[in-house]
Formats: C-alpha cells, structure tokens, sequence
C-alpha cells in the first residue's frame, strides 16, 4: 500500500506542520523505549494518550510499528528503517534546546596554559588476534543448533561468535546475553582472544539494542577477571569515576569536591580518561595542579590512598586494553557497552561508588547491575559526560543503593547565579584561580559544593533529609580548604 504523507494537504499552515512533530517524538519514544507504557513515561503522557499517538503514527505510515514477540514489543523492519534519522533529529533538538546550547568562546591569553596536555602513558595498540578467513559459513539451521551447545566450546572464538549470534538474529528470535554469557564473551575480549570483527559485531548489537543490567553484572565480572583487581574493600571510600570526552573543554570542578571530601577523612580513589588526543592528560594535569598523587599501578595506587587520602588512576595504566576499546569510539562515531564497563570497574574495591552516566536510560541500569554483583552502596547521577558532577541549576533524582536497598533521592534546583566576567586567564589557570581563592565565581563554588555535598552523603550512606547537613559540612570544607 503506498505510504501516506506525514502531513495532510490541508494541514499547510506552518503552525500546523511543527505540530505533527509531536508524532515524530513520540515514534521516537516508542522506538527507544520499546513499549507504549515506557514511552509514556518518558513523554509525561498516560498510556492511553500514547496509544492514541501510536494509532495515528501507525495510519500515517500504513505500517503496526510495533510488534509483539513473546514477551516483549520489538520495531517492524519499516520501523528500524526510520531509527537513525529519528535519533538524529532528537540529538538536533536536543542540542537545540539545552540551557547552555551556545557559550560565549572563552578568550585565553596567548602565553596561557590550557587544558590541552599530553597524556603520561603511551597509547598500546588494541589487543586482538589475527583477522581469519570468513568460509564455509553455517547455515541458519546449523547455527540454531550450535546455539545450544556454547558451553562445550573450548575455543574462545567459537564460543564468541556464537553469542554474537543470540543477540544478532532477526527479529522476534534473539534475545539478552545471561550474565554468565557476557561474562564469559568479554573475559574474551578483554583477554585480547578476539578478532576485530567479533569485537565491532559484539560491541555494536548490544549497544544498538541497549544492554541489560544482567549483560553489564557479566562484562563486570570478566572486567575484574581479566584485570585481576584486587579486594581491598577499604572502609567508608568513595570510587569516583571520570570518563570526559575528549574534546570537552570545560573546567573539571568535581576534581576540586573530590580534594574536599579527602580532607574529610574519606579515601577517594579518582579513575578515568580523557581519550588519546591532544587533551588527553587533562584529568592528570588537573590532578597535579591540586597535589593529588597519579599512579599508574594498582600497589602505587593503593599505597598513595593511605597517606594521602585521594589519587587518580589514568584507565591507561592499569586497563591498556578497556581503554583501547573505548578509544574505538571514531570508528563508529558512537558509544559502546565498554562506557558502562568502566563507569564500575572500581579498581581498589572501594565500599561506594558514586557514578555520573549520560544516557537517561541507563540510570537505574548501573544500580541494578550493581545489586546482581552484589554492591551494598552506589549513587548514579544523571550527568553531560560519564562523570558525577552535581550541576546545581536543575533538579536531579539520584538512583542508589544504600546497603543493599534501592533509593531514589530527589535533589531539588537552587536559583541561578550571575557568573562573573573572567580574568585574563586560561580555563585551566582560571580553574586553579578559584580553589586558592584569587577568583570569585559562585557558580562554579555552587557546583563543586552540590557535588562535594552529594559525594558525602554517598560515602556516609545518607539520606535525603540529610542535604542541609552536608551541605553545611561541604561549606566548612570549602572554606578551609587552602588550611588543610
């Protein structure tokens, strides 16, 4: 049947045409969320306000949409065709309409420092095995049947590629990795037993499809594996992870709440990376500037935290081959499963950890994930890059886990500050202006207080009615800084 048109020959006025965008939102909802109730949620509807959208997004496309499968609703091949430029015009919009959509370009002196450094370890190639030779494929028939026998395998690749198969068959006949299943499928990959074709075929269904707290507990545990980290488990620590993108060139505020909350008596171990590009070393950089030890091995590491309270970890020296696959993010010019893994590798076992995740969706996915590994304590905070740093201009919901039970803490909006003109100053000079108190800037003093605030009650395992009385404690904190 031919296609009807989005909008109808008498809908010409503009007004009206913007209004059938409504309907493109709200196929994208249904597309990402896979079922009419979650994308009323996330569109603030009822679900039978989503079904009358879902009705008239099925006539004007001739096509169901959705389809059920089992349990569970999955996109018809028209559908999926539309995917891609949805989500492209959702990134757009997005983009369009975020409070800080277009920044003034900061002005820097032409003899300043900037947070463009090096990074202090060289970049290792990815660990993989020889490309082999595609031939002699199994039928269909032949690989349904190889399916049920993974566990047998004793070749690593065999049994990988026959996961790729669960995950990557058509619709309405695949399904999730089990935790043991992943776990074993990245203990491969993380072990460099992999081709590159396994890996890019692994890495780019499961993040098209959106990978299970199950598929993450089991990535964890191959992660831990492979890695051999140790099991400290040291008393009231916080695991701070610190995934930025590589061209983000903002100022790096929480490194400041994290010092804080070390000079409170809490161990702070700080980890992460800022790619392999010409900013790569900035979380080092940031580091050095306020004394906080940047070790590359795990018994460096651990001996640093005993005595100094905090220390940055770069992913590069005590993960080569996690931070290589993460590094492939050009090749598909999007994220993979691999950004979830690091947000929890918690390298010296601390009791919290307190984790900042981009995607919307993945929120409550890292905290069920870490109850299946058997966390007692995690807080996930809604954040711009793979970092927990508390913006304290909009409210936020922190998912967490405090011993062992499931929390949500609300934490509401504080008024907007005025932020103040700059000096002639870099980012980084300016950044370091503000902790030793040559610059004023309340905004930025906001935001390292809300997160140094948050980091302690995660740390302590308080609760929401406990906000002022960290809030306080952050404040003392911050205004004995340079004493202690």
């Amino acid at each position: 049947a031919a296609t009807r048109p989005l909008v109808s020959s008498k809908a010409t006025k503009p007004h009206a045409r913007l209004g059938q965008l409504r309907l493109l939102v709200a196929l994208d909802a249904l597309l990402v969320e896979g079922s009419v109730g979650g994308a009323a949620i996330q569109m603030g509807l009822s679900i039978a306000a989503m079904s009358r959208l879902l009705g008239q997004i099925r006539d004007i496309y001739n096509d169901p949409i959705l389809v059920r499968s089992g349990r569970r609703m999955v996109a018809t091949p028209r559908a999926e065709a539309l995917r891609s430029r949805l989500r492209s015009l959702a990134v757009e919009a997005e983009a369009l309409l975020a409070p800080n959509a277009w920044q003034p370009p900061l002005v820097e002196s032409n003899n300043a420092s900037s947070w463009a450094k090096p990074g202090a370890l060289p970049v290792v190639p990815l660990g993989i095995r020889p490309v082999i030779q595609l031939e002699n494929q199994p039928t269909p028939e032949q690989l349904a049947a190889d399916l049920s026998r993974i566990d047998a395998e004793n070749d690593p690749r065999r049994r990988l590629a026959k996961y790729i198969a669960v995950i990557g068959r058509k619709i309405g006949h695949t399904r999730p990795l089990s935790e043991a299943e992943a776990e074993d499928a990245f203990y491969t990959i993380f072990r460099a037993e992999a081709d590159p074709m396994q890996i890019s075929a692994l890495l780019r269904l499961m993040h098209y499809r959106g990978e299970t707290a199950p598929e993450l507990a089991g990535m964890m545990r191959a992660a831990k594996r492979a890695l051999q980290l140790p099991a400290l488990n040291i008393r009231k620590s916080l695991d701070w992870p610190a995934y930025m993108p590589p061209k983000y060139r903002q100022a790096p505020w929480f490194i400041q709440s994290a010092k804080l909350v070390a000079q409170a008596g809490y161990p702070v171990v700080l980890h992460g990376s800022c790619g392999s590009g010409p900013f790569a070393g900035k979380l080092e950089f940031a580091c050095e500037l306020l004394d906080i030890p940047v070790c590359k091995t795990i018994a460096e590491a651990s001996a640093a935290v005993a005595t100094t309270n905090i220390v940055y970890m770069p992913l590069a020296a005590f993960a080569p081959q996690i931070f290589q696959l993460l590094a492939l993010y050009p090749l598909f010019e999007s994220r993979s499963p691999i950004n979830s893994v690091t947000q929890m590798l918690n390298p010296l076992n601390c009791d919290v950890s307190l984790v900042g995740v981009t995607q919307p969706t993945y929120r409550e996915l890292h905290r069920d994930a870490a109850k299946l590994l058997g966390w007692m304590n995690i807080a996930v905070l809604s954040s711009s890059r793979d970092v927990a740093e508390l913006m304290p201009y909009r409210p936020h919901i922190i998912h967490q886990l405090i011993g062992g039970k499931a929390i949500d803490m609300k934490i509401a909006s504080i008024s907007r500050s005025v932020k103040p003109e700059r000096i002639d100053l870099s980012t980084s000079e300016y950044w370091q202006a503000v902790w030793h108190g040559r610059a004023n800037d309340e905004q930025a003093e906001e935001t390292i207080l809300a997160t140094a605030t948050l980091a302690l009650m995660a740390v302590t395992g308080s609760y929401e009615v406990e906000w002022p009385k960290w809030r306080l404690k952050a404040q003392q904190l911050w205004q004995n800084r340079l004493g202690s």
